[in-house]
């Protein structure tokens, strides 16, 4: 059957009204070619290769009316859908049942129109004798590809294009139809769908409306392909290869799974999908048969919900050959972070899990957490006196708010203290690390650029700026604005994002003190106090020192919060920094499309905030140029999964779909670690 894809894009009231007009009266004349017998259709094809005018149109399509009706079924009816309620008051009354028995049977496409209550009458009146030429005379101009949304409808509706000019396909439209509408359509999913009889061949009709066809199942697989791209053939890799030196090479997945309390909790956010494919049970085979599909040896999850986690999800991976932890946010949050590694793989040394959430503190009040593992790699056996360094792998999902960069901020710097203590050796170098997760910022950000080039300087920076770059509150009179410093002392983190317990590496043998550093004690309250034993000289141990008013004021004036760091000699100037010396593992850019990867589609915008970052040696860049270059170190990537980009992700209905069970897409590299000589 010969069916039609109705897409709309907004205009004008004018113009939708006369583009509804247009579209409502092909997909009449669509259905009615439908029922005409194939060697008709034909015929007519053959006679209509040059335009017509709108008095040889109107004649063929009374033509196709008569000859439809007769060769109608007499034991096909009209279907009941709810309440249907046409009025027709013209001479194409015989049609109506053509039409609505057609769009009845059209039920497995996930493209949809909506129609708005006011809009009924116009639509009647389109069936009018009246209006009857106008539509006849403005169907060959409506433009090809110009396209309506209406009101209440998915503004992203996903269309499939086709390779071929040929006359327009479609697979079957689902009919609801509400308060007496006949043309009210929604987005949806075919799960009640009917077998749509085969399309009988037809030839293109010359200078006719192209439509674009819709497939009766759309091959999400076909469309949602990822390509593995292999990066061992690089330079730096190649050399590792000629020189002999093997490597442990695994695998690792970060992925966030969108726990299930909160689809419940925001359904807004997901009109676009069918109900049944969030529905849980639809949800986990589809995510655990992806994550087995791409086997990972290390796998980093973000949004786990609780109950799932321990109920079905650590059960079915520790079947899978992993060893599994788990860390759920504080607070009266459900979810949480977890990773899973294979012990035929890895050996755990040490877990530490992180609450970002400090009572008291303004720019850590949220119940975001975080997982860093020191894992050390298993070795197959024969491989004799050889070793291979430890790996650090951390795991978070950052603060979502586009609004509270200082928040944001202030949980990677804590994420990163922890790394920097468990990554640390004892010669003050670090293990390689790998750092999985949804930061909720995007690769333009300064928190992206702060993770990848190690230093920020965020003083008087717009709050709202800081991390998520998805939202310009720039117009706003009075946003936020970071001051140093961002976090007070008691956190006990430096602007060097480590511990200040941990950054002052000890000194064997005598201390030893500046002159400076001692004066900073003369007039405490152990200086101000005379020994018992000290021996009484007049003029020399009598007398009691006490501080000049300068002095005195000097002290007094500097806040009780910040005299730590003033002794340490810090100063608060607003910069904050690491040395972990990570770069991404994608490029965030699609050169053979000519647009930017996404790993998520938040109402149908495509946006990269999930990522996995990695070590590598700085190599040293031009005078001026702000942003760090790498190369690959002890830690080398060897491959990866490449994205998909925003329009991609539209012609599957965006995230979720029934293909992809989270609204985020799972990212996967492949690394290989130095096996060295003990």
């Amino acid at each position: 059957m010969i069916g039609t894809v109705l897409c709309y894009v907004l205009l004008p009231a004018a113009r939708l009204l006369q583009a509804l007009r247009d579209a409502f009266f092909t997909c009449r004349k669509n259905v009615l070619l439908a029922k005409s017998p194939s060697t008709q259709i034909e015929g007519v094809f053959g006679a209509t290769r040059g335009r017509l005018v709108p008095e040889e149109q109107e004649a063929l399509l009374q033509q196709w009316l008569e000859e439809g009706v007769e060769n109608l079924p007499a034991s096909e009816s009209v279907p009941a859908v709810r309440k249907v309620s046409v009025t027709l008051t013209s001479d194409w009354l015989e049609g109506s049942e053509l039409l609505m028995t057609s769009l009845s049977d059209l039920n497995t496409s996930p493209e949809v129109t909506r129609c708005a209550d006011q809009q009924l009458s116009e639509l009647n009146a389109l069936a009018s004798s009246e209006l009857r030429d106008h539509a006849v005379a403005e169907l060959a101009r409506l433009p090809a590809e110009e396209t309506v949304t209406v009101g209440g409808s998915a503004p992203w509706a996903a269309v499939v294009p086709q390779a071929d000019d040929q006359t327009a396909g479609c697979a079957g439209i689902n009919v609801e139809v509400l308060n007496d509408d006949p043309a009210v359509l929604a987005w949806s999913l075919a799960c009640d769908a009917e077998t749509v009889p085969p399309v009988l061949p037809a030839q293109p009709i010359q200078d006719a409306v192209p439509f674009y066809p819709v497939p009766t199942e759309v091959p999400y697989h076909e469309i949602l392909w990822r390509d593995w791209e292999d990066l061992s053939v690089q330079p730096c890799v190649l050399e590792q290869v000629s020189k002999n030196t093997p490597l442990f090479e695994f695998r690792v997945m970060s992925y966030n799974i969108l726990a299930q309390d909160l689809v419940e909790q925001g359904l807004d956010l997901y009109v676009h999908c069918h109900p049944d494919i969030l529905n849980w049970n639809y949800r986990l085979p589809n995510l655990l048969q992806e994550i087995q599909h791409w086997d990972p040896d290390v796998l980093c999850l973000q949004e786990v919900q609780e109950n799932h986690y321990w109920e079905q999800l650590e059960p079915t991976f520790k079947e899978m050959g992993f060893a599994c932890f788990y860390k759920r946010r504080t607070g009266t949050k459900t979810d949480g972070c977890a990773v899973c590694y294979k012990h035929s793989r890895f050996q755990l040394i040490s877990l530490s899990p992180i609450e970002y959430f400090r009572p008291g503190l303004d720019v850590l009040n949220r119940d975001n957490v975080g997982l860093v593992l020191l894992l050390q790699p298993v070795l197959p056996e024969g491989l004799g006196l050889e070793a291979v360094s430890p790996l650090c792998v951390a795991n978070t999902h950052v603060l979502f708010n586009p609004r509270r960069g200082d928040i944001k901020l202030a949980q990677v710097a804590l994420l990163l203290a922890e790394i920097d203590k468990i990554a640390r050796t004892t010669e003050g170098s670090y293990y390689p690390v790998i750092l999985c997760g949804d930061l909720n910022s995007v690769p333009d950000s300064p928190l992206y650029k702060f993770i990848r080039n190690g230093e920020l300087s965020y003083h008087g920076m717009p709050a709202w700026k800081v991390v998520s770059g998805q939202e310009d509150f720039s117009q706003q009179l009075y946003s936020r604005k970071l001051l140093a410093p961002l976090w007070p002392s008691s956190l006990g983190v430096t602007d060097k994002c480590q511990y200040v317990t941990l950054c002052q590496p000890k000194k064997l043998g005598r201390r030893e003190y500046s002159r400076d550093f001692l004066l900073q004690f003369r007039f405490c309250d152990v200086a101000c106090e005379r020994p018992p034993q000290l021996v009484l000289l007049e003029g020399v141990t009598d007398a009691k020192p006490v501080a000049s008013a300068r002095e005195h004021s000097a002290v007094t004036a500097v806040p009780k919060r910040h005299r730590s760091l003033s002794i340490l000699g810090k100063q608060c100037s607003g910069v904050i920094q690491h040395g972990l010396n990570l770069t991404s593992v994608y490029s965030h850019f699609l050169p053979q499309r000519g647009r930017p990867e996404v790993t998520t589609m938040p109402m149908g915008l495509g946006a990269t905030v999930d990522y996995i970052f990695y070590s590598a040696e700085p190599v040293e860049s031009k005078a001026g140029e702000c942003r760090r270059l790498y190369k690959d170190g002890a830690l080398k990537l060897l491959g990866r999964l490449s994205l998909l980009s925003e329009d991609v992700l539209l012609m599957a209905n965006g995230l979720p779909n029934p293909f992809c069970s989270s609204d985020h897409l799972c990212l996967l590299a492949s690394f290989g670690l130095e096996i060295s000589s003990l």
